[in-house]
């Protein structure tokens, strides 16, 4: 049975950058002095960090802040109850890297194609929409990035809809140690600068909507922590260089608070596609929970510092 909704293309946006949106993204997500090329303009190899195009669905072709719920809001799902986002969190997010974006899409048109691949109901505890999102040229096309992301809407589920495809897991190798640890320490302003990329939740800015969710509090982008992981590996595996980066993925298994310190442990599997090798990966909060399961990427890995 296909789920509701399934097939459903929202409108097409228009997404833009500029140069300062790229530095101030290498610099939210971890990016360090000897990565220049992320976070110099004038870097001979001055680069758009692989993940950025996970912020344009939300920032698209803004420089200002946004109302955060009523962007969310706006397009109704056929045949799909029409879900809160007051009371969504992340759930999954797998992203594919087919081309670098230019440093400024300034004197050309990208545009955000987006559709449902479908919406689930798992009861009691809340409903899965799960999206493909494309970054396109809008003249010519051609897809610079994909992702397939998961959203769950908390408490929100019961409505006779379909609970939807078991998804497929990417445990760490049994009893072998990490190849890689590398951790990221965050503040009580991580999040806020995160959200200046364009992800202007509430949740992750003041209290009240934690509080509301049982979180206790604001918490962590869950997309920043994917991010700083993102980061991470490429750093440890693939040199720093953008473009030894395919594929990244994790599911978003706890939430972070502000100031906790993100351990990730990596796993080199030797298993090889197109020169790229498959990577897996856990993320934990420092003395505390998995944050980040499921982690798997496909990086070209490099001995050494990379020569950008």
């Amino acid at each position: 049975m296909s789920s509701p909704g399934a097939g459903f293309e929202y409108p097409a946006k228009e997404v833009s950058w500029l140069k300062r949106d790229v530095l101030l993204f290498a610099n939210s997500i971890g990016c360090t002095a000897d990565e220049l090329h992320f976070l110099y303009e004038l870097h001979p190899n001055f680069s758009v960090f692989p993940t950025y195009p996970i912020i344009l669905p939300f920032k698209k072709t803004t420089q200002e802040v946004i109302d955060f719920y009523a962007s969310q809001s706006a397009t109704s799902i056929p045949g799909v109850p029409k879900f809160d986002s007051r009371r969504v969190v992340d759930g999954q997010r797998l992203m594919t890297f087919y081309k670098p974006l230019p440093p400024t899409s300034e004197g050309r048109k990208f545009e955000l194609r987006e559709k449902v691949i479908g919406v689930y109901d798992k009861g009691k505890s809340g409903s899965v929409l799960e999206t493909q999102s494309d970054i396109a040229d809008k003249e010519t096309g051609e897809v610079y990035s994909r992702c397939i992301g998961s959203a769950f809407f908390m408490g929100q589920g019961n409505w006779g809809g379909p609970k939807g495809p078991a998804s497929q897991n990417f445990p760490p190798p049994e009893g072998k140690k990490p190849d890689a640890v590398v951790s990221h320490q965050t503040t009580a302003e991580s999040a806020l600068l995160y959200r200046l990329n364009g992800d202007y939740n509430p949740l992750h800015a003041t209290p009240e909507p934690g509080q509301k969710m049982g979180f206790g509090g604001a918490i962590m982008h869950g997309l920043s922590s994917w991010n700083f992981a993102a980061h991470g590996l490429l750093k440890a595996v693939g040199g720093s260089d953008p473009n030894n980066m395919r594929e990244f993925q994790a599911r978003f298994a706890s939430p972070v608070k502000p100031g906790d310190k993100l351990v990730t442990e990596i796993w080199r599997t030797g298993e090889m596609k197109d020169g790229f090798e498959e990577i897996r990966f856990v993320t934990k909060v420092e003395g505390g929970k998995v944050c980040l399961s499921n982690g798997r990427a496909l990086i070209k890995p490099v001995a050494g510092k990379s020569k950008l």
